[in-house]
């Protein structure tokens, strides 16, 4: 399946994504063949696959979730660019 021009400056756009004219040349052909491997994979035969979420089994792997004792204060705020009364001061990042 070719991808026109406009079909990727369109895909662009949805993407909020600014492109040349070099980039809409080279994408076109990258996305166009990225929807011709799909269309070999729709041919694939799939009736006796059980559908799976992963090709392999995943198992989580946790460690013990043991108490230990918090750093203290003047160590957390050693590295701190700036503070005040015991806190860690950032700029406001909301407006009143």
């Amino acid at each position: 399946m070719k991808l026109s021009k406009e079909e990727v400056t369109h895909i662009a756009s949805l993407c909020r994504v600014g492109m040349t004219d070099a980039d809409i040349e080279k994408y076109s052909n990258q996305l166009s063949n990225i929807l011709e491997q799909f269309e070999v994979l729709k041919s694939v035969n799939t009736d006796n696959v059980q559908p799976t979420a992963h090709s392999i089994p995943l198992n989580n792997v946790w460690r013990e979730d043991v108490a230990r004792p918090s750093l203290r204060e003047d160590e957390v705020l050693a590295n701190a660019p700036d503070k005040e009364e015991g806190f860690i001061k950032v700029k406001q990042v909301l407006e009143d």
